[in-house]
């Protein structure tokens, strides 16, 4: 006669996340609902959400005096799964009782244990609040991260088990309405992912995106192997001649380090579990480069000047890897289809894995990106690999983590109902709108929304170690120079946080073209570069096209780049800049402007100086005859102005000419008179 099988009882403690609030049918679509189906027939899943329910006891809404937690206790659960604090980020709450919440806590996972020693207790991390939920700003959103802290710091000394309900969901404001409730399918995230802590049933051995064949891995920096598996499995990683074994932990998340190694290859890489093995084939040891921005980055070498020449020698480069993580659907005068606004939802909008260099997937890169590599090879005579994450038309906003944006008083808002948001570029929004013509979802996400190309794009590589970063954005950002100013130190600190240390990062100023903030905007790049350090920026304005934003002279500026990685990063002895202004002094009916960086001064097609313009006391710009003098340049004044301040190729499509003794050109400036550059 079989014994009895017995039915394992699960009580899901917590608020109404737990319960099911704005689901039209709680009873099927809560998340413990969900995971009831997951779970299958031995297990019985109950539901003890109480809506509004605090974990502090002297909360506004304690959930210890409600009768779902008395049900839960009295329920005697083989497993309790703990979703609360939501709701102790209301100002009645954390801030008057917040030292009583480990102990209320405490109090809670004791209450179960009495009634059923055995019991086996998982708390769980909260899921988000949005920047949209009405108390955000006035305290929700520092208080909430105090109390995921809280809820980390409990686990350990109570010997319970945490369960991250943030991760997965925290890149989703698309389901969640109000900013604090999911949808059914965020209900359906929540179950899934209860479901594999409690089950430790992950899906099995996965890598992370960035390791496929044929990839770089960067050189002189210990080497990481990392991903997924189930829980407590063991990995076995076998690189060339060296063994190292990892036990995934609870979150079913493993990784093992090698030591760092010099440049080189060719490498092979062997993962296993008890019932998988993935073979990375063909790696080499070198340099990576992360190459971002808009459509400039973006820009195809098939597309750019002599593209089609070098697309063909493209096989010649055998120590030049390309990962080209790739839009399914450009941002272009297209309304996206349904399954596409899907995918862009569920942040699979990019996909892609590294390549050898060939005429094939030459010819798609990034043609800025492909000269930057190729350079930096040619000099260096080590394998380079580049990753590709670029979006046309793309903001700024959309290239940064979500808790960095969250966390700036000053950009904040621009998160909250971004397509009506004057932070965005008119064009910008306009673009975004087309796109999302079919979408049903209020919360529709975009390329262009704030965080989006991070959560995407940029974090599948954080934990993956790189030489430095590339980035060719502006031109959707050019509206507002102030902002700019503000964002693009902060992204770059942001970045480095993301991948740990001070990574070089090299920029490209934007070109010249017929719009009209265009100079000012330039002119604050050039600040911007000094005030990031380890960061350098390649003027671009000199083969700029008077209507096109996408001019097809990209080797140069790829070139460009390379100079100053080469300098700053690889050491160099060269020449990497331009011309700079240092100060502007009035000597006779003169004017003297004396540049750093260039031994002798000359014009880039041979022929008169042009570009400088005199600003009068009056306001009034006027365009006058300049001439060279060896490091300076002496600019005629007119007959009785008084000059206040000097411009140089302060037009938005410019022609000026000044280069230094490595044709390389003077950006654009403006000098007041007898002062000196802050550029």
């Amino acid at each position: 006669m079989n014994a009895q099988k017995t039915t394992v009882k699960v009580a899901c403690l917590g608020d109404s996340v737990t319960a099911g609030y704005l689901l039209a049918n709680p009873q099927s679509e809560s998340y413990p609902s969900q995971l009831q189906v997951l779970m299958g027939n031995g297990y019985e899943i109950r539901n003890f959400g109480h809506s509004g329910a605090t974990l502090l006891k002297k909360g506004s809404k304690p959930y210890y005096k409600t009768k779902e937690c008395s049900d839960a206790i009295a329920y005697q659960p083989d497993i309790a799964i703990i979703h609360l604090g939501l709701n102790d980020t209301d100002p009645r709450n954390w801030p008057n009782y917040k030292e009583d919440f480990n102990a209320d806590y405490f109090w809670l996972i004791d209450a179960l244990r009495k009634q059923n020693p055995n019991v086996k207790i998982f708390i769980c991390r909260m899921t988000p609040i949005f920047n949209e939920h009405p108390r955000f700003k006035s305290g929700t959103r520092d208080w909430f991260w105090q109390i995921q802290e809280h809820i980390n710091e409990i686990a350990k000394p109570n010997k319970v088990h945490l369960i991250d309900l943030h991760e997965k969901l925290y890149s989703r404001p698309d389901l969640f309405p109000d900013a604090l409730h999911p949808t059914k399918e965020g209900a359906k995230i929540l179950a899934q992912t209860v479901y594999e802590n409690v089950t430790q049933d992950f899906g099995g051995l996965k890598l992370g995106t960035v390791f496929t064949d044929n990839m770089v891995l960067q050189r002189n920096q210990p080497i990481l192997i990392y991903g997924n598996a189930n829980g407590g499995e063991k990995v076995e990683v076998v690189f060339d001649d060296k063994k190292e074994i990892a036990t995934t932990n609870e979150a079913g998340k493993w990784k093992v380090i090698f030591p760092a190694m010099k440049s080189g290859g060719i490498h092979e890489i062997s993962i296993s579990t008890l019932d998988k093995k993935i073979t990375l084939k063909n790696i080499l040891i070198g340099d990576v480069w992360f190459c971002s921005g808009q459509s400039n980055m973006a820009f195809p070498l098939k597309k750019s000047e002599n593209g089609i020449s070098e697309v063909k020698k493209a096989v010649e480069n055998t120590n030049l890897r390309l990962f080209n993580f790739e839009a399914i659907q450009e941002t272009n005068e297209k309304a996206f289809d349904s399954i596409t606004l899907e995918k862009v939802n569920q942040l699979k909008y990019f996909s892609g894995k590294w390549k050898t260099c060939d005429s094939l997937s030459a010819k798609d890169f990034s043609a800025v990106a492909f000269y930057f590599g190729q350079n930096i090879i040619r000099e260096e005579n080590i394998p380079i690999g580049l990753i590709e994450v670029a979006v046309g038309g793309s903001p700024i906003e959309s290239w940064f983590e979500r808790y960095t944006l969250e966390h700036d008083d000053k950009v904040v808002d621009v998160l909250t109902n971004w397509r009506k948001s004057d932070f965005l570029q008119p064009w910008v929004r306009s673009r975004a709108d087309e796109n999302l013509k079919n979408a049903i979802n209020p919360k529709q996400r975009h390329p262009y929304d704030p965080c989006y190309n991070y959560e995407a794009g940029v974090s599948h590589f954080t934990a993956f170690p790189i030489k430095g970063f590339i980035w060719y954005q502006g031109e959707s950002n050019a509206h507002n120079v102030e902002l700019y100013e503000h964002l693009m130190p902060e992204l770059v600190k942001n970045w480095r946080n993301a991948w740990g240390g001070s990574l070089p990062f090299y920029f490209v100023q934007l070109s010249g073209i017929n719009r009209p903030s265009w100079p000012e905007f330039r002119d604050a790049q050039n600040r911007i570069q000094k005030e990031i350090p380890n960061s350098g920026m390649a003027v671009s304005m000199d083969f700029g096209e008077e209507t096109n934003v996408h001019p097809i002279k990209k080797r140069q500026i790829g070139e460009r780049l390379a100079l100053l990685a080469l300098k700053n990063t690889y050491g160099k002895k060269i020449i990497a800049n331009g011309p700079i202004p240092l100060k502007a002094i009035q000597k006779g009916d003169a004017i003297l402007v004396s540049f750093s960086n260039a031994k002798q001064l000359y014009t880039a097609d041979k022929k008169d100086l042009i570009g400088f313009e005199l600003v009068t006391e009056k306001g009034i710009r006027i365009e006058t005859k300049a001439k060279i003098i060896k490091d300076q340049v002496e600019i005629s004044i007119p007959n009785g102005e008084k000059v206040n301040e000097v411009f140089y190729a302060w037009k938005p499509y410019t022609t000026a000419n000044l280069v230094n003794e490595a044709s390389l050109p003077c950006s654009t400036f403006k000098l007041k008179l007898n002062s000196i550059s802050k550029n």
